[in-house]
C-alpha cells in the first residue's frame, strides 16, 4: 500500500478524471505554501547580509557571491529541470526539490565560512530551480477547467510576487531575535510539510511519449541562461566606477548570446527539444511573456531602492522598512486574485495594457511626488507597483492557454525564467540608473563616498560629518525621482506592445 495519491493520466500527462473540489484547492495551497518560501528567499539574505558578514567576515567579492549563487543556479537550472519534470515525473521532482531545498537550509547549522553559506546558496537554487516551474506545470494539470485554472494562477501570481515583500519582513523579524542562521532554518518547516503534503495531494504527471532529455542542450540552457544574469549583474555592479568598460561583464554577456544561440539552433533541430521555441510564435504567449518581465522588473528595482531609502534615509530597522513595504504585497493581492473578474468585464486586452499602466503611474509617483518626499506618496507608488502583478496573473493564463498540454512544462520554464530575468533586470538597470545618478550628486573629494548610499552613510559615520550624510540622503531621494521618470515611460511602452500582441477577443477558456 502506497501513500501517495495517484490518479490515471493521458500520455500528455493530463488526468483522465478530475481531481475533488477540496483536493483541487488543497492542493494550490500546498503549492503556494511552497512558491511562498523560495521566492522569499531571493530577498531574505539582503536583510541578513550584514550579520553574516559581521560574523564571517568575508571578502566583498564572497559578500557578492552569497546573493548571486542563488539566483545564478536558480535561474540556469529552470529549463532543464522543467524538461525532467515532464520526463521523470512532476510530483516526483517537487518533491525532491522540497527536500533538497530543506537539507540545504537546515546545513546552515554547521556552516562556518563563506564558502559553505555560497555553496548552501547554490543548492538553495538548485531546489528552488526544482520547484518554481513544476509548481506551475502542475496547476495546469490540477485545475482542468480554463476558468478555474485562471483564478489559481492568479492565486499563485500574488504569491510569487508577494514573496519578494514578505522576504525582508520575515528576515528582519528573525534577525531581532535570533542569529543570522534563522534566515535559512526558517524554510525547513514549510518544507517538511509541503513533502508530506504532496504525497497525499498532488497526482503524478509526466510525458510517456517525451524523448530522453537533451544533456548537451541542457549543459547550453544552464550556461547561457547563467551567464546573462551574471553578466548584467556585473554591468550594474560596476557602471558607476567602469561605465561600459567591464570586459568580464561584456565577455559574459557575448559568450551567453553566443550560448543561447547555439540553443536554440538545437531546439529547432530536434524533433524533441529540451524548450520548444516555436512557442513565441504565438503573439499571446509572448505577450505573456513581456507581462511576467515588466511586472517582475517593476517589483525588483522598487524593492532595492525602496528598502535602502527606508533604511538610510528614514533610519527606519530593517524589520520597520519591512513592514513598511508591504504595499508591494497588498498591491500584487488586489490584482493578481480578482485578475479573472476583470478579464470578464474588461477582456484580457485591456487588463493587461492596464496592469503594466498601474506600475507606471507608481514609477511616475517618484518623479511627480513634492520634496521631501513623504512615506504615503511612496506606500501609494508601491501599492501601484505591486498591482502590476495582475500582469503576471493573466500572463500566466496567456502562456499556459497558449500552448499545447504536452508544452505546458516548456511553458512554465518560459514563464519562470522571464520571472527571475525581470527581478534581475529590475534590480541591474534600474539600481544602476540610481547609482550614477546619486554619484553625480556627491562630492568628489572624499574618497569612497560615491560607491553607495550605504558607504556614503559609513563615510559619514565614521567623519562625524552630518552634512555629508545629508548631502547622501538628498542625492539618493532625487535619484528616486530620476528612476521614476525611466521606469514610468519604460512600462508605459512595455503595456503598449502587450496590448498590440495581444489578440483582440482573446478567450482564456479556450486552448489555442
Amino acid at each position: 500500500m502506497t501513500v501517495l495519491y495517484s490518479l490515471p493520466t493521458n500520455p500528455d500527462g493530463t488526468l483522465k478524471d478530475p481531481m475533488p473540489t477540496w483536493r483541487r484547492w488543497a492542493s494550490l495551497t500546498v503549492l503556494s505554501v511552497a512558491l511562498l518560501t523560495v521566492v522569499m528567499d531571493l530577498t531574505v539574505l539582503n536583510v541578513a547580509l550584514p550579520s553574516i558578514s559581521a560574523e564571517l567576515t568575508p571578502s566583498a567579492t564572497g559578500q557578492l557571491w552569497m546573493v548571486d549563487a542563488y539566483s545564478l543556479v536558480l535561474a540556469g537550472l529552470l529549463i532543464p529541470m522543467s524538461a525532467l519534470a515532464d520526463r521523470w515525473g512532476r510530483r516526483r521532482l517537487l518533491i525532491l526539490g522540497f527536500a533538497v531545498f530543506g537539507l540545504a537550509s537546515l546545513l546552515v547549522l554547521w556552516a562556518d565560512s563563506t564558502a559553505a553559506v555560497i555553496a548552501l546558496r547554490a543548492l538553495l537554487g538548485l531546489g528552488g530551480a526544482m520547484i518554481m516551474p513544476t509548481t506551475l506545470s502542475m496547476l495546469r494539470v490540477v485545475f482542468t477547467d480554463p476558468h478555474e485554472r485562471t483564478l489559481a494562477l492568479g492565486v499563485w501570481a500574488a504569491v510569487s510576487a508577494a514573496g519578494a515583500a514578505v522576504g525582508p519582513i520575515v528576515g528582519g523579524l528573525l534577525l531581532e531575535h535570533f542569529s543570522w542562521h534563522a534566515a535559512f532554518l526558517v524554510n525547513v518547516p514549510p518544507m517538511i510539510v509541503a513533502i508530506v503534503a504532496a504525497a497525499f495531494l498532488l497526482p503524478e504527471s509526466r510525458l510517456t511519449a517525451a524523448g530522453s532529455l537533451d544533456l548537451i542542450g541542457s549543459v547550453l540552457a544552464v550556461g547561457g541562461v547563467a551567464t546573462l544574469v551574471w553578466s548584467i549583474k556585473e554591468f550594474g555592479k560596476h557602471y558607476v566606477a567602469d561605465g561600459f568598460a567591464n570586459p568580464p561583464a561584456w565577455i559574459g554577456l557575448i559568450g551567453s548570446a553566443v550560448v543561447l544561440t547555439l540553443f536554440v539552433m538545437r531546439c529547432l533541430r530536434r524533433p524533441e527539444p529540451l524548450l520548444d521555441v516555436r512557442l513565441f510564435r504565438r503573439p499571446q504567449l509572448t505577450a505573456g511573456v513581456l507581462a511576467a518581465l515588466f511586472s517582475m522588473l517593476a517589483m525588483g528595482g522598487g524593492l532595492l531602492l525602496l528598502a535602502q531609502w527606508l533604511q538610510l534615509v528614514e533610519g527606519h530597522s530593517p524589520l520597520q522598512a519591512g513592514i513598511r513595504l508591504l504595499p508591494f504585497a497588498v498591491g500584487a493581492i488586489l490584482t493578481s486574485i480578482p485578475a479573472r473578474n476583470l478579464v470578464d468585464l474588461l477582456g484580457v486586452r485591456v487588463v493587461m495594457g492596464m496592469a503594466l499602466l498601474l506600475p507606471a503611474a507608481g514609477f511616475l509617483l517618484f518623479y511627480l511626488a513634492p520634496a521631501p518626499l513623504a512615506y504615503p506618496w511612496v506606500a501609494t507608488a508601491m501599492l501601484l507597483q505591486g498591482a502590476g502583478a495582475g500582469a503576471l496573473a493573466i500572463g500566466s493564463a496567456m502562456i499556459m492557454s497558449g500552448s499545447p498540454q504536452d508544452k505546458a512544462g516548456n511553458a512554465a520554464a518560459i514563464e519562470e525564467t522571464a520571472y527571475d530575468l525581470g527581478n534581475v533586470f529590475g534590480v541591474a538597470l534600474l539600481g544602476t540608473i540610481a547609482a550614477v545618478a546619486f554619484n553625480s550628486k556627491i562630492p568628489v573629494d572624499v574618497p569612497g563616498a560615491d560607491e553607495s548610499l550605504a558607504e556614503a552613510m559609513e563615510v559619514a559615520r565614521q567623519t562625524g560629518s552630518a552634512e555629508l550624510a545629508a548631502i547622501a540622503q538628498t542625492a539618493f531621494t532625487d535619484a528616486i525621482a530620476q528612476v521614476g521618470i525611466v521606469g514610468a515611460v519604460m512600462l508605459a511602452i512595455a503595456g503598449g506592445i502587450v496590448f498590440w500582441l495581444t489578440p483582440r477577443g482573446l478567450d482564456l477558456d479556450i486552448q489555442h
